[in-house]
């Protein structure tokens, strides 16, 4: 339903697009029937705001993964660079939420662990909002400050190191299907401890899951329908286990291999002395605005990334 109702909201603003574009174009008709350069004006500005909306929309064209509409979670993890490196981590934090509160995403953190000293030696942040993980996604990998470190009294400068993990928040409750056709269903008779049947009736239950060998088994109690309903729910139990085992697997899958925070690894670098640049390695896009980017100004860098992806 949840998918259906996002559908139906981008078709709307599809069609909403679509009406705008054929109202402006018989304005423009009519502006130009009567010379009327006001409205001209005001029809020129019309087109230039659908333009960028166009844009827009084109762009979320890239944001088509199984998982890039889905709300984030975010972990980042101070590295190499002791305090600085916590500083920075908690820098980064500001960063992410203050670039979620421009988006108009909603932040929740789940886990936080404060440094001894200063800043954050890690933290977990939900982020919710449509296509949150395809946007964030750009963010995956290790985060490098250069600056002079506000905590070493030789005012030197320092290199910190900070890991950003990024991954689908996906849903926590699985619906287990079981086909009739998949299952293998035997009735025999319930044996002692000393294999001697105790009943005259067949009433223990065993039912194999075909397509993915699991046996399960029930004799404990008196009558088979009994033990036929326990079997089943013992069967979807495992089945519910191995579907949040996948899950885990495909999580790990997004999450990338795991990258050590520190020098030669960095995706980005942050440099605020002896000069101020921000400058990401993998596309080369870069700026000298880097009170604008620590303030959560990073769509560009994003947009940079996912376009070359």
């Amino acid at each position: 339903m949840r998918r259906l109702s996002d559908l139906q909201s981008e078709i709307a603003d599809w069609r909403d697009l679509e009406h705008r574009l054929d109202e402006l174009a018989g304005l423009a008709e009519l502006a130009q029937a009567d010379g009327d350069s006001s409205l001209v004006d005001e029809l020129s500005r019309e087109a230039q705001r659908i333009s960028n909306e166009l844009d827009k929309r084109e762009f979320l064209l890239m944001l088509g993964g199984p998982h890039d509409a889905n709300n984030a979670i975010l972990a980042i993890h101070a590295g190499a660079g002791g305090v600085d490196a916590q500083d920075w981590a908690q820098m980064l934090q500001r960063m992410y939420m203050r670039w979620a509160e421009r988006r108009g995403f909603s932040t929740e953190i789940l886990d936080l662990t404060m440094g001894e000293e200063a800043g954050i030696k890690s933290v977990t942040i939900a982020i919710r909002g449509r296509y949150a993980y395809g946007y964030l996604k750009a963010e995956r990998g290790v985060h490098r400050l250069v600056r002079l470190s506000p905590f070493d009294s030789a005012h030197r400068r320092h290199t910190s190191f900070a890991l950003v993990e990024v991954m689908p928040e996906v849903e926590n409750d699985v619906e287990v299907q079981i086909n009739p056709d998949d299952l293998r269903i035997d009735i025999y008779h319930s044996s002692s401890h000393g294999g001697q049947n105790v009943q005259k009736v067949a009433t223990a239950v065993r039912i194999t899951h075909i397509p993915t060998g699991i046996v399960v088994t029930c004799q404990n109690e008196r009558s088979q329908l009994q033990n036929r309903e326990t079997a089943m729910s013992i069967l979807r139990a495992r089945l519910l286990e191995r579907e949040l085992e996948r899950q885990e697997e495909e999580r790990a899958r997004l999450k990338g291999a795991h990258v050590s925070a520190e020098w030669g690894n960095q995706i980005r670098s942050y440099v605020l002395h002896p000069y101020n640049m921000v400058k990401d390695h993998r596309t080369d896009y870069e700026t000298g605005n880097t009170a604008a980017v620590l303030d959560g100004e990073i769509d560009d860098f994003i947009e940079a990334y996912l376009k070359q992806a």
